[in-house]
């Protein structure tokens, strides 16, 4: 690892180790709200990049936050990418499936 990718691993897990004492589902929730608010792109989109390399040295907590971010945000380093994304993804999605109707013992089946 480099040395800054060395040092915001440090970082994200000085966080988690922050969060730790609020539990498993708060901290990664916590540590994921403040790398989003408070790390500049360009660091999201690093620690992002490392996630996908493999996440070495990240602790366990702090790896899970960070994956849940990335998720949370479509690998996008800032939140109006995230946003583009998101509504990218709802415009492409197939529509949904209508929902079939409960037969009644007197209907055919089609066919």
């Amino acid at each position: 690892m480099s040395s800054h990718l060395d040092t915001l691993v440090r970082m994200a897990n000085d966080i988690g180790k922050f969060f730790r004492a609020q539990g498993e589902e708060r901290a990664i929730a916590g540590i994921a709200d403040h790398v989003m608010k408070f790390w500049e792109p360009r660091m999201k989109k690093q620690i992002f990049a490392h996630l996908d390399a493999g996440g070495a040295g990240l602790d366990p907590l702090t790896l899970k936050a960070i994956q849940k971010l990335k998720a949370d945000m479509h690998g996008k380093p800032t939140v109006a990418e995230a946003r583009a994304a998101a509504d990218a993804r709802a415009q492409n999605a197939p529509a949904p499936l209508p929902k079939a109707k409960a037969r009644t013992g007197g209907e055919r089946a089609p066919g």
